[in-house]
């Protein structure tokens, strides 16, 4: 067995393999792209709030506003007995003050408008006749009148004005626009406290008021510690209303208005602006204002009839039209005089909220008073002031 098993391992093995032909065809391919390319793809998109957000910083940057309220008083009380000792009288007195400042700008226009209220009422006793059941005042047996002591409200302040101003730059420093200003009054004002009638009204809304149209030249100073503007026009307006016919022609009260069928004068000629504003201290405790106002109707004096240079002759023409018909047309005028105005204010801050004020105010216009008008006032009180900026 072992010789056959070894005789057939030492005889060859043969095996057959087929490999079978294989052909290979080349086939065109093309890729498609199946996105749409209609539409582009940027990196960028709007956003709704930085849209907004760079619109509130241009408006911001462009406009500038200021508000200033404030509410000043003063209350003094005594009881009879102090009165009865060392005499006295209870008084209260209150003064609102509202003060708007906005300015606008965009590439060389500017316009600031402007928006200024003050009221204030104060309150004092005011001994009366006592007026008797027959209308007649009433005396005692001993013949002495017979006096009644009541309180009374009587205003001490009343003014609003509203001003705007356009304006385009020309230079670093100067600018060509206009400023209309008009102003008047609230309510109505009386000769006393004791005479508050209808017979005893001497003013209210719109008698009088002014109105004042300027066209020039603006000069603003650069230096911020002396902060000056000076307007000046060559060409300006002045008018003057009174439209209520029981304080014009009933109670006499014209306000520079001399024909008696019209409610407003107008005069023509220059005018010059000064501005004054600046704030003293890191913390702004002291603030000055002033503006001063001139107004010379030349143009309407160029063009007045009847008019007298000299002033005895001016009262001896004066005499004779009283003697006559009384025309309008032939009253004797003088030369127009200028107008002049002058404000001041000064703010002192105690604190954020309390601070003290003083104003003072000084008007001359010759065709409603020969004399220079005054006026001084003192207040202490609650203030608050808004800025955007």
């Amino acid at each position: 067995m072992l010789v056959l098993a070894a005789s057939g391992m030492m005889v060859p093995a043969a095996a057959q393999i087929t490999v079978d032909k294989m052909e290979v065809h080349a086939d065109d391919v093309s890729f498609r792209d199946t996105l749409k390319t209609n539409s582009s793809v940027d990196a960028d998109y709007f956003s709704l709030a930085r849209y907004k957000a760079e619109r509130a910083a241009i408006r911001k940057e462009r406009n500038f506003l200021e508000i200033s309220t404030g509410l000043q008083g003063a209350l003094t009380s005594y009881n009879d007995p102090w009165i009865e000792t060392s005499g006295g009288d209870n008084s209260i007195a209150l003064t609102a003050v509202f003060d708007l400042k906005h300015t606008f700008k965009k590439n060389k226009f500017s316009i600031e408008t402007r928006a200024i209220a003050k009221f204030g009422y104060n309150r004092m006793k005011v001994e009366t006749q006592r007026i008797g059941a027959d209308g007649k005042p009433m005396v005692d047996e001993n013949g002495d009148k017979v006096m009644d002591s009541e309180g009374i409200w009587f205003k001490n302040q009343d003014e609003f004005e509203i001003s705007t101003a356009p304006s385009f730059k020309m230079s670093k420093n100067w600018s060509y626009g206009s400023i209309i200003k008009f102003r008047s009054q609230f309510v109505n004002g009386y000769k006393s406290r004791s005479e508050q009638k209808l017979e005893h009204r001497k003013s209210g809304f719109m008698t009088p008021g002014y109105l004042d149209v300027s066209l020039g030249f603006t000069y603003t100073c650069p230096k911020p510690k002396f902060p000056i503007v000076i307007n000046l026009s060559p060409v300006a307006l002045n008018a003057t209303f009174a439209e209520n016919d029981l304080i014009r022609r009933d109670n006499g009260y014209s306000y520079g208005i001399e024909d008696p069928d019209k409610t407003s004068k107008y005069e023509g000629g220059s005018s010059i602006q000064i501005d004054f504003d600046r704030k003293f201290g890191k913390s702004e405790f002291l603030r000055y204002r002033t503006m001063f106002y001139g107004f010379y109707g030349w143009i309407t004096d160029i063009g007045q009839a009847n008019k007298y240079h000299n002033y005895h002759n001016y009262l001896a023409a004066y005499d004779q039209w009283e003697q006559g018909d009384k025309n309008i047309k032939d009253k004797p005028r003088l030369p127009v005089h200028p107008i002049v105005r002058w404000t001041n204010t000064i703010d002192i801050k105690a604190t954020k909220y309390l601070s003290t004020q003083l104003n003072f105010e000084l008007y001359y216009n010759r065709s409603q008073n020969v004399e220079t008008m005054t006026k001084t006032l003192l207040s202490v009180g609650l203030t608050y002031t808004f800025k955007n900026k």
